[in-house]
């Protein structure tokens, strides 16, 4: 198993690539049914000739969302770095990728491409979410699109297992909970410093 490079994975377009994801699934994609099912909002890709490569993703679920940027020695291998960094505290650790295989449909340079993966749970876990391999395919022109996809189709699918189930909003309520504490403190220092910047002008006046 060996990640395409940098520039295979550009398919001529130049140095850099920029999408979005596909929307929703599409029928037949592992975890399709999912309500509330992962969604790729959006990604971008930086790359070039010097093979490092730069993503970063938007992913949501239900009314949650996660982002994260990540850094690779290739482009696939970035993108599914920030996908994971994303998700690191939804899953509480990183999938294992465990297959990955690409296959071109046609015998041009614009031919699609299709991308069959499989991924295994986070070694963190533990209980029923230890085990299960869960498998992810799409097909897409786009190299980069196609591999986004497949892998948001695995991870759907290891979601939409009964130990999993409930896990995206977890997280997304402990985040929504967190940023509301921050929020609260951030507001809390700002009426102090009122209420101090206002004493200390009393003060001065008398």
């Amino acid at each position: 198993m060996s990640e395409p490079g940098a520039g295979e994975a550009a398919r001529g377009s130049g140095p850099a690539q920029a999408g979005s994801g596909a929307g929703e699934p599409e029928a037949g994609v592992p975890g399709a049914g999912v309500p509330d099912g992962l969604r790729l909002l959006r990604w971008t890709m930086t790359t070039g000739s010097s093979g490092s490569a730069r993503a970063a993703v938007v992913l949501a679920s239900g009314d949650h969302e996660w982002e994260a940027a990540a850094e690779g020695a290739g482009a696939i291998g970035a993108l599914f770095e920030a996908v994971d960094a994303a998700l690191e505290e939804v899953l509480g650790g990183r999938v294992r990728l465990v297959s990955f295989d690409v296959h071109a449909i046609g015998e041009t340079a614009g031919a699609d491409a299709l991308v069959e993966l499989a991924v295994e749970p986070p070694a963190t876990a533990t209980g029923e979410r230890a085990s299960g391999r869960y498998a992810g395919t799409a097909r897409d022109v786009n190299l980069v699109t196609a591999c986004a996809e497949a892998y948001l189709g695995a991870l759907r699918a290891l979601l939409a297992d009964g130990a999993w189930v409930g896990a995206t909003e977890a997280a997304g309520n402990a985040r929504l909970a967190e940023l509301r504490a921050r929020a609260e403190r951030a507001g809390n220092r700002a009426s102090l410093d009122e209420s101090q910047a206002d004493l200390g002008g009393s003060w001065f006046e008398r």
